[in-house]
């Protein structure tokens, strides 16, 4: 890792970190190595699971730019630059897209403002999503995001890392009351689907602290009030496959739920 990351406490994993370990980048320590080595030994598609967050992720912001005709994105809980990231995914469809990415890690903005440089629709902040009026007062923010025009609200593979006491759902309606009709709510969400999906959540709270593995129902209220855009709220492969729907679905394929809302 480069000096920009000297002063930080390595020792301790971070999300963002042990989610770039499992997908196989390079921007990790080893204590988020630790993480991911932790996870594939609970669960060994842990890192094709990882992969088809990813997927979704590109297919969604492409429905959103190409078909919803959302310009602006607010992705929290956004984690390190790999392919295929917002920005780029939103601004093939609509090159005058803007996006804000925002993490609680500072290693995502030091390597996001490098990876961003000559991107001036683009940016990173630090910032705990579990402080909307933190995130939504970031002059940067305001800077680049104009509340009176629809937004995509991206919460993609970050709620589960909320504990109950940090009141997910009331942080999900504060987004959302900050935005104006016409704007969208894009959540990915560990399943407590089988026995897998709870050794799993174990594994995750063990060694990274979070982890809350929730009911198809538990998912759901998080978009109560906004509209669900077909096929509604489903595992991940199901979510506008690029290719046709798999006619049976694997065990690490029934790990995750979507879906993308509209506020109306």
């Amino acid at each position: 890792m480069a000096d920009r990351d000297a002063g930080l406490d390595v020792s301790v994993p971070s999300i963002a970190r042990a989610y770039d370990a499992v997908l196989g980048g390079k921007d990790n320590y080893e204590a988020d190595r630790a993480v991911a080595r932790q996870l594939t030994e609970t669960f060994p598609g842990i890192s094709e699971l990882a992969q088809y967050n990813r997927d979704i992720l590109a297919r969604g912001v492409h429905y959103l730019a190409a078909h919803a005709g959302i310009t602006q994105f607010l992705d929290l809980g956004a984690g390190l630059p790999t392919m295929e990231n917002t920005h780029q995914v939103a601004q093939r469809e609509r090159p005058d897209a803007r996006v804000v990415y925002v993490d609680i890690d500072p290693i995502v903005l030091a390597h996001g403002q490098a990876f961003l440089a000559e991107n001036a629709h683009t940016k990173v902040i630090t910032a705990d999503l579990r402080d909307p009026g933190e995130v939504l007062a970031n002059p940067e923010v305001r800077a680049l995001v104009d509340f009176e025009q629809p937004v995509a609200i991206m919460l993609v593979g970050m709620l589960h890392h909320l504990h109950d006491n940090d009141d997910p759902g009331g942080i999900v309606r504060a987004y959302m009351d900050a935005v104006v009709p016409g704007s969208h709510l894009f959540i990915t969400h560990f399943c407590d689907s089988d026995p897998e999906a709870r050794a799993l959540e174990d594994t995750f709270l063990t060694f990274l602290g979070t982890g809350r593995f929730r009911s198809r129902a538990e998912i759901a209220e998080f978009f109560t009030g906004f509209d669900l855009v077909e096929p509604g709220l489903v595992y991940l492969p199901l979510w506008r496959p690029d290719d046709e729907e798999p006619l049976h679905l694997t065990p690490t394929e029934r790990l995750m739920i979507g879906g993308i809302a509209r506020k109306t």
